[in-house]
C-alpha cells in the first residue's frame, strides 16, 4: 500500500476507510477476498489513483471483477509500488556509497596537499640550517612521510571496501529493476516494460527503419480456467510464453500485456516478416496436447490470435497498438487460431472474447 493508505489502516479512520471498501465491494458485486479487500482498499482511499480509474473503467464496461481480473489488477499495480520503493532504497544506498568514496578521496588529496606543503616548507628551510639543525629536519621528513604512507594504507583498505559495496549495491539495484520490469509468472517483459519500449521506439526520431508491433491472445483462455482452474490457466500462460519467449530475443520484447494477452516488438522488422514469425509460432502452440500436471489428464490444445501493425510514417504508440488490437479482433471474429495484418480498415466488433 502507499504510505497514506498505510497510516490510514493504522488509524481510527480505518473503521471508515474498511466500511467504505467493503461498501464498494458490494455495489459491484466483488466477493470480499483477501486481495479484493486490499485492491479496493486502495479505491477507497484514493478514488482518482490509476488503479482505482482502472477498476472503475471496467466496472463501467461491464466487466466482471473475477479473481484472474484483481490478480492481474494487483500484478500491474500494487506490486509495482513495492518494486519501486526497492529500487529507490537500493538507489539511496548507493547514492551514500558513492558520496562515502568521494569523502575518501577528498582525504587522501588534503593529506597529499599537507605533505606536498611540508616538503616545500623543507626545502626552504634546509637552506638555512646548520648541520646540527639538519637531523632534527630529516627526522620531520620522515615522520611526514611515514603519516602520508599510512593514509595511504587506510584509504586503499576503505576504497575496497566502498567498491565492493558500490558492486554489490549496483547488482541488487539491476535485480529489482529487472523485477519491476519482469512479469513474474511467465518470466517475460510486463506491460510497463512493453509500454515503455513502444514508446521509446515510436517518439524516436528515426523513422527509417520499420518498426512492427503484435498483439496475440489465447483462444478461449476462460474455458481452460473454468474447466480446469487457475493453476492450470497458470500452466497454459507459460507455456505459451515459452514460445514467445523463443522469438522475441533481444532486439524484439514480447511481453504479457495483460491476463492472456501478449505484446510483442519487432524493430527492424516488416508486417510481412512478423506475419510469417508468428503464423510458424500459433502452429507450434497448436501442435501440442497439453496435460494436466497433477493428474495427467489431457487438456486439449490450445490456440492463440494475433494482430499485427507497421507502423506508419509519425504514428505514436496508441495509434499503432489500436490498429494491432483491431487487427486481433479480426482474427478473433474470423474463427480464432488466425493472424491478420491492420490495413487500416473499419473498426472490427470487439465483442469476441
Amino acid at each position: 500500500m502507499n504510505n497514506d493508505i498505510e497510516i490510514s489502516v493504522r488509524s481510527p479512520s480505518a473503521y471508515t476507510l474498511a466500511n467504505e471498501a467493503l461498501r464498494l465491494m458490494q455495489e459491484h458485486g466483488v466477493w470480499p477476498t483477501p486481495l479484493n479487500y486490499e485492491l479496493w482498499l486502495y479505491v477507497a482511499g484514493d478514488p482518482e489513483s490509476p488503479l482505482a480509474q482502472e477498476i472503475y473503467r471496467l466496472v463501467k464496461a461491464g466487466e466482471q471483477i473475477t479473481e484472474d481480473v484483481s490478480e492481474s489488477l494487483a500484478s500491474k499495480f500494487i506490486a509495482r509500488l513495492k518494486l519501486n520503493d526497492e529500487v529507490r532504497d537500493a538507489g539511496l544506498k548507493l547514492t551514500r556509497e558513492l558520496t562515502s568514496i568521494t569523502e575518501i578521496i577528498s582525504e587522501a588529496q588534503k593529506t597529499q596537499k599537507t605533505y606536498s606543503d611540508t616538503l616545500e616548507g623543507a626545502k626552504r628551510s634546509m637552506s638555512a640550517v646548520d648541520a646540527a639543525a639538519l637531523q632534527g629536519l630529516v627526522q620531520s621528513l620522515t615522520d611526514a612521510t611515514n603519516q602520508v604512507l599510512n593514509h595511504h594504507v587506510e584509504f586503499e583498505s576503505r576504497l575496497i571496501d566502498s567498491s565492493r559495496e558500490v558492486n554489490r549495491l549496483r547488482k541488487h539495484l539491476d535485480q529489482v529493476r529487472m523485477e519491476a520490469m519482469t512479469d513474474a509468472l511467465t518470466n517475460l517483459a510486463n506491460r510497463k516494460s512493453f509500454d515503455e519500449a513502444l514508446d521509446a521506439h515510436c517518439d524516436s526520431d528515426d523513422d527509417s527503419a520499420p518498426l512492427t508491433l503484435a498483439v496475440l491472445d489465447i483462444d478461449h483462455f476462460k474455458r481452460f480456467n473454468d474447466t480446469w482452474g487457475h493453476q492450470t490457466g497458470d500452466q497454459v500462460l507459460r507455456y505459451v510464453a515459452s514460445v514467445l519467449a523463443r522469438i522475441g530475443r533481444a532486439p524484439r520484447l514480447a511481453a504479457r500485456y495483460g491476463g492472456e494477452e501478449f505484446g510483442l516488438l519487432f524493430p527492424g522488422e516488416t508486417a510481412a516478416v512478423v506475419e510469417r514469425i508468428l503464423n510458424e509460432a500459433r502452429q507450434e502452440i497448436a501442435s501440442r496436447v497439453l496435460k494436466r500436471r497433477s493428474t495427467n489428464e489431457d487438456l486439449g490444445t490450445v490456440t492463440v490470435s494475433a494482430g499485427i501493425a507497421q507502423r506508419e510514417y509519425g504514428e505514436d504508440a496508441f495509434d499503432l497498438l489500436d490498429r494491432a488490437d483491431k487487427a486481433l479482433y479480426q482474427s478473433k471474429n474470423a474463427g480464432r487460431n488466425k493472424v491478420t495484418v491492420a490495413t487500416g480498415s473499419a473498426i472490427p466488433d470487439s465483442s469476441a472474447a
